[in-house]
């Protein structure tokens, strides 16, 4: 009875809290949305000090969503490789050493990434952004013709280097609890190491995949210094992808809240709201997920 009394308060307290952040962040967010002179959701420039303040949410939650997807393109079919790799391919001694380095990967700080990403991918991605323009440009997300830079390809490049250890050690703790008789009778019937891998491992392991993802996109959704040193800064909703531009709702939080006056402080609050719900939804979603599976949640446990 004690322990469940302490489990259910936990649990209730956590949601109190999520509650509490709630109502702080609409209570704070109400006075910039009052004196607003545009539309909060269709809006693309953010002139949240001027008078009469004039900002939106759109440019904003498009970059975010955008650089995220990208990276998740870019990381996923990675860290799938890395973690079947390490689960069912490489030797133990070398696949426990590789393992606990990536998972020290996840404890970098993402002003590091940023840094890195900034001082070290600028002049190459300079060069990929130019051929991606000269050999793809006919494609409008390789439209632009520079200058190359800062731009949501860096940008999305280092979130996918930011999330590609959380993906790789989810999925390989997923992949390394499917039944071993599974697998065996899979060989049994004459399936090449391939062969068993898709039909036993992948199948048995997908929800867990699934879920993976989503908290990598959730960690994608909310990174904040990383992308104020890579993106571009540019309020505009473009699907331009090597071009001078691009920004988030956490980098634009973390850029502006220093030089805001109330009301600017108000709506990078605001603007905090639709990050708070956005991640939020993908959480529940990936809960949702795992869920799903009765004996993947029993086997994690």
């Amino acid at each position: 009875m004690l322990f469940r009394g302490t489990t259910t308060a936990a649990g209730t307290m956590v949601l109190v809290i999520i509650v509490a952040i709630a109502v702080f962040l609409i209570w704070q967010a109400v006075p910039a949305l009052t004196d607003n002179d545009a539309n909060f959701l269709t809006e693309e420039n953010w002139y949240a000090n001027d008078n009469p303040p004039r900002f939106g949410i759109a440019a904003t939650a498009f970059g975010t969503v955008l650089t995220a997807v990208i990276a998740l393109l870019l990381a996923v079919p990675v860290a799938l490789g890395i973690a079947l790799c390490l689960s069912h391919y490489a030797p133990k001694r070398v696949a426990t050493p590789l393992g606990f380095i990536i998972d020290l990967l996840a404890a970098v700080p993402s002003v590091v990434f940023g840094l890195w990403g900034r001082d070290y991918f600028f002049e190459p991605v300079q060069g990929l952004s130019r051929f991606l323009h000269e050999n793809l440009g006919w494609l409008p997300i390789f439209g632009s013709e520079g200058p190359y830079g800062k731009s949501v390809l860096l940008g999305s490049i280092v979130l996918a280097i930011m999330i590609l250890p959380i993906v790789t050690s989810l999925s390989r703790e997923v992949f390394m609890q499917t039944p071993a008789q599974n697998e065996e009778a899979a060989l049994a019937l004459g399936a090449t190491k391939w062969e068993m891998i898709r039909t036993a491992v992948l199948p048995f392991g997908r929800p867990g995949i699934i879920a993976s993802v989503m908290l990598g996109l959730g960690r994608a959704l909310g990174e904040t210094i990383a992308l104020a040193l890579t993106l571009g800064g540019v309020y505009k909703v473009s699907f331009d992808l090597i071009g001078p531009g691009g920004t988030s709702i956490a980098a634009n939080i973390a850029t502006r809240f220093g030089e805001a006056n109330e009301v600017g402080r108000s709506a990078l609050i605001a603007s905090g709201l639709v990050l708070f719900a956005i991640t939020l939804v993908v959480n529940m979603i990936a809960r949702a997920i795992v869920y799903r599976r009765r004996e993947f949640v029993g086997g994690s446990a």
